[in-house]
């Protein structure tokens, strides 16, 4: 009887975990939509809590605010950025590791709905204002994946240059590609931006070296 009612509780714990998870994904489906239609600014909470099916203070429950919608949004490509480090081959170059992971990430997250997103995000100055976060998360993410690769062999600031230079060169991206880029050209666009960037590396290091 002691360990069938062990059972039921992992069960139900499980059973719980699940229906948060999908009221939470319900609230932001929600919520991106009215944001899309309708704007940022412009959408309330009891807005997105009506469509979403759940009360104001449920919504809450899940999300501080409506900015932390967005956030939990582009964490997605965070996490999946470090999945895709995670999956390179063990013996690859740490260069070559997080430029296929970077490309490929950036080719599975790029649809019509996720460049409306970043258009909205663009034009929306309290999410213009907290997007910076967004690099710092991912360049945080990719520093715990490459960490994780050496298996503590690595050079710790060869690790962090890298996470920085890398999601620079991301933010470089975004300022410049267009949508046309984004849906057509994306990875012909991000390996140019890499190779630029792993040239313009080792000329600073000559340069240095000159000096």
């Amino acid at each position: 009887m002691r360990g069938s009612t062990k059972e039921t509780r992992k069960t139900t714990e499980g059973l719980r975990e699940r229906k948060r998870r999908q009221t939470r994904e319900r609230i932001a489906r929600a919520a991106m939509t009215l944001f899309l239609e309708q704007g940022f600014e412009a959408t309330t909470v009891d807005q997105i809590a009506e469509a979403a099916e759940v009360s104001k203070r449920g919504f809450f429950d899940y999300f501080p605010a409506k900015e932390d919608v967005v956030a939990a949004w582009q964490d997605e490509f965070a996490d999946s950025l470090l999945a895709a480090v995670t999956a390179r081959p063990a013996k690859e170059p740490m260069t070559k590791v997080v430029e296929e992971a970077l490309l490929s990430t950036i080719v599975a997250a790029v649809n019509p709905q996720s460049l409306a997103i970043g258009k909205l995000i663009k034009s929306t100055p309290a999410l213009r204002a907290r997007d910076h976060l967004k690099y710092a998360k991912l360049e945080q993410k990719l520093v715990e994946a490459l960490t994780a690769r050496a298996k503590g062999k690595g050079d710790e600031l060869r690790i962090r240059l890298l996470a920085m230079s890398t999601i620079g060169a991301l933010r470089i991206a975004g300022q410049t590609w267009n949508p046309d880029q984004l849906l057509n050209k994306s990875p012909a666009h991000l390996r140019k931006i890499a190779k630029a960037l792993w040239s313009t590396l080792g000329e600073l290091g000559a340069e240095g070296k000159d000096k």
